[in-house]
């Protein structure tokens, strides 16, 4: 009897936690249905949430749409090696949503339009990484990278008609933590961008990302230790 108190007592207290009870109540969209409030509803102004949207819509980039011509328009395209790898796809115009307590509030634009994310990616990225972290396929982020990471294989059907001597002193296989340097980075560098990671990804040099300093010295300067400078290098954010 005092056995079954306790067990009682206990649930009773779980379901009085206000954390636990908060976990409860979450709302989580099931796939393919996302539920829509009015603000008003969630207790928030209806009047505030319009002028964030409409913020928004007045504050939509200028640049191209076109984004073929606003990549070389802007200094990305003037850098060294600056030619966009892979397909570009006009973008639509301003579409967002704003989601409180699960639910979505605001929305405008085409907000099922496919369009090209740039550095959303770092946000998926840093996600990814959490989530590996979680199930264990990535132990630590402070292990060391290199024992993760396997020689890579270029996909690249054309090379397969092309004459072998034409490559017969290019590597097939890459990678990408092979050197003195590289073995000593870890995942948390990576993420920190304090690797100065060295070597080149789809053809773009890690050198040719916003180069500093004399032109000269691109290529032979000395690397920083892993870990003691931030640089952001978006040859390394694709590592």
């Amino acid at each position: 009897m005092r056995f079954t108190f306790r067990l009682l007592l206990i649930s009773f207290l779980i379901s009085l936690s206000p954390d636990l009870q908060g976990q409860q109540n979450l709302y989580f969209p099931p796939m393919g249905s996302w539920e829509e409030k009015r603000p008003a509803e969630l207790k928030v102004s209806a009047s505030k949430i319009n002028e964030a949207v409409q913020f928004a819509i007045d504050n939509e980039s200028d640049a191209d749409k076109n984004l073929k011509l606003a990549h070389y328009q802007s200094a990305f395209g003037r850098e060294p090696l600056g030619f966009p790898v892979g397909p570009m796809k006009d973008r639509g115009s301003a579409a967002g949503l704003i989601i409180y307590k699960g639910y979505i509030i605001g929305k405008w634009g085409d907000t099922e339009r496919v369009d090209l994310t740039f550095s959303v990616a770092k946000s998926i990225l840093s996600t990814t990484v959490g989530l590996a972290v979680e199930k264990g396929l990535i132990h630590s982020e402070k292990d060391l990278v290199h024992p993760y990471i396997g020689p890579i294989i270029p996909y690249d059907p054309n090379k397969a008609l092309m004459n072998k001597s034409d490559h017969l002193m290019v590597e097939d296989v890459f990678d990408l933590f092979a050197t003195p340097h590289n073995k000593k980075i870890t995942w948390e560098h990576l993420l920190r961008q304090t690797s100065d990671w060295e070597g080149t990804l789809w053809g773009k040099p890690d050198w040719a990302d916003r180069p500093q300093g004399n032109s000269e010295e691109w290529l032979t300067r000395e690397r920083n230790e892993p870990g003691t400078v931030y640089k952001y290098n978006d040859t390394r954010v694709n590592v």
